[in-house]
């Protein structure tokens, strides 16, 4: 575990606060800590509207993040496909509305990313246990490919993959503290991304967790 920890620091080290990654990504550090405690604190009022599972993939497996949403559409996996939904599939209601703040966070990242007057309609977040992990992927399942991905980090730190628009291009290693933003769109809009396990920790707003919220345009 140390080994781990010690791996996290050496990625972390001299690490600008604002990080260019690609054409039309950009990694902006600590843009959500003043908003953090805010965003923690509404997760359990989304989730008690709309619980936490681990979705299964058409792989067939169960995805080792647990997941919810909030806002117009909900990202859902079952053994058949990916696709946005208006409604939980497993309540029937509407996902819970998504908090203004939320949003305004998402615009005002956006918009130093470069991309001005993004307007989310969904919210996807991920909640990860120490030893969870999110394999290379891209987010292709959008209608709106114009606009861009952003993805905030809360709670524990944990090994980010960038990767180029092949699965195959291998990809650059980022340690991800909380408050962190990536941003990504244009031409850089269906890189391949991932989070390698994360390591067993304790953070004050989290306690052993880690939350990634992530704002798209589904539609």
């Amino acid at each position: 575990m140390m080994g781990a920890r010690q791996a996290m620091l050496d990625l972390s080290a001299a690490q600008p606060p604002v990080e260019p990654l690609a054409p039309g990504a950009v990694l902006l550090r600590g843009f959500a800590a003043d908003t953090a405690s805010m965003l923690v604190a509404a997760i359990d009022d989304i989730a008690a509207q709309t619980p936490f599972r681990h979705m299964v993939v058409p792989g067939g497996h169960a995805m080792s993040a647990a997941m919810t949403n909030c806002g117009g559409w909900g990202w859902t996996a079952t053994r058949r496909r990916y696709r946005y939904e208006p409604a939980d599939p497993e309540t029937g209601r509407p996902w819970p509305e998504m908090p203004e703040p939320f949003r305004a966070l998402a615009a005002r990242a956006a918009d130093a990313a470069g991309y001005p007057g993004f307007a989310p309609d969904s919210c996807l977040i991920n909640r990860y246990a120490p030893g969870a992990r999110m394999g290379l992927h891209h987010d292709s399942d959008e209608t709106d490919r114009s606009a861009p991905i952003v993805s905030v980090s809360l709670g524990l730190p944990a090994v980010f993959l960038w990767g180029g628009l092949a699965r195959k291009d291998r990809p650059r290693k980022l340690l991800l503290e909380s408050g962190d933003i990536v941003v990504w769109g244009g031409p850089a809009r269906l890189a391949y991304h991932g989070v390698e396990p994360v390591a067993e920790g304790e953070h004050p707003l989290t306690g052993p967790l880690r939350y990634n919220f992530t704002f798209r345009k589904a539609r």
